[in-house]
């Protein structure tokens, strides 16, 4: 029941994903294009041209807050990304259980041992 539930996460986190790829490459260009235009206008020694890039990345600004769902789809991502970890959890865990491990061995014998 647990890897169902588990099903159902990852496939609702997948499609949240997959609905959302559009803008959050829109936010991840916006933000690139912000980054260069800052660094321009730190090296900028005009007054023209500050304004100028000050007005462009104003706008630039306005774009990536335009792409601000692409936030949902990043935290659709790392439910995504949990719903894996869990998932393999599991069969590691009962990798373990069954591995010749002579701890895990010991620890079981000695359990039979102390039973009887």
């Amino acid at each position: 029941m647990k890897k169902f539930f588990l099903l159902i996460a990852g496939g609702i986190a997948a499609v949240i994903l997959l609905s959302t790829i559009g803008p959050m490459i829109g936010l991840l260009v916006s933000l690139v294009l912000l980054y260069f235009i800052f660094k321009q206008f730190l090296k900028s020694e005009s007054i023209g041209a500050k304004i100028g890039l000050g007005i462009i990345g104003f706008i630039v600004l306005m774009a990536s807050i335009h792409n601000a769902p692409a936030i949902i789809g990043v935290g659709a991502a790392y439910v995504l990304y949990l719903v894996y970890k869990k998932w393999n959890e599991n069969k590691h865990s009962k990798m373990k259980k069954d591995s010749n491990d002579p701890f895990a061995n010991f620890e079981k014998q000695w359990n039979e041992l102390k039973n009887y």
